[in-house]
């Protein structure tokens, strides 16, 4: 999507960086029970356990029962402040990168706060790789392999079908481009999801850390569970990010396009 003739550069930006917030905090806010549920798969390891989540529904049903509505609501204060200015970056890097490379290519319901985690994490591990830093390195993983898949996918597919003249068809062209990316993505990134949540989560041991880098802990993932525990919360991850990746694509156009046209 390029900017009206004759726009400042800031203006482009300030239209980008809104229209990209605006997508990533309307994806979390609707989005975020299913990433709980995704988190608590990839962290659990022992099946036999009566306390583990046998399946989707399982999942929803123990959360529910145990912390209520609350509970599909866990930490999403600390997506929604790094999620929100991030996706708000990544629209406006993504459409300046796209200006420069296209001529050259194609627990209970109630926790504590999350200031008040924050500090207990520093104050009890500092703010390094072993305290607040925790699984950076798969966290870059995970991140750079989806951006680079999604929005790499859905910019290539997107200009190779026609525009529809049609409101409506042009909506579900967008929407089924955006909900392809968004599940591509999650299938090639899950591997780093998942070191993430391992290093990032309890470990097996108190006191021992088993999960300290990215590969060293897909490998013992591998290695101790099998091939596909590096898959696992791939169903509500794809159920999160696959209609997740089409609304923020759709509210990110969408509300561009608005700005475009108003400001």
């Amino acid at each position: 999507m390029s900017a009206a003739p004759g726009v400042s550069f800031w203006t482009e930006a300030s239209q980008q960086v809104l229209a990209g917030g605006s997508a990533g905090l309307v994806e979390i806010c609707l989005m975020h029970p299913l990433d709980v549920v995704k988190t608590r798969f990839q962290i659990q390891r022992n099946k036999s356990d009566p306390s583990s989540y046998k399946s989707l529904g399982d999942c929803f049903r123990k959360i529910y029962r145990s912390e209520r509505l609350m509970g599909f609501y866990k930490g999403i204060l600390p997506p929604i402040l790094a999620e929100t200015p991030k996706r708000a970056v990544k629209f406006f890097t993504f459409e300046q990168y796209k200006k420069l490379l296209i001529p050259l290519s194609l627990p209970p319901a109630w926790q504590p706060s999350t200031f008040a985690q924050a500090r207990h994490v520093i104050r009890t591990e500092g703010i390094g790789f072993r305290g607040l830093n925790k699984g950076l390195s798969a966290t870059l993983g995970r991140h750079g392999v989806f951006n680079m898949v999604y929005f790499g996918f859905y910019f290539n597919v997107k200009n190779a079908i026609p525009v529809n003249e049609d409101a409506t068809l042009e909506f579900l062209r967008k929407c089924i481009i955006g909900l392809a990316s968004g599940t591509l993505a999650s299938v090639i990134n899950i591997p780093f999801d998942v070191a993430k949540s391992r290093i990032q989560g309890p470990q097996p041991e108190p006191g021992v850390i088993k999960y300290r880098s990215c590969w060293k802990t897909m490998v013992t993932v591998y290695k101790e569970e099998g091939f596909q525990a590096l898959y696992k919360g791939l169903l509500p991850k794809i159920m999160r990010l696959g209609p997740g990746g089409a609304v923020m694509l759709l509210v990110y156009e969408y509300s561009y396009d608005w700005l475009q046209k108003n400001w």
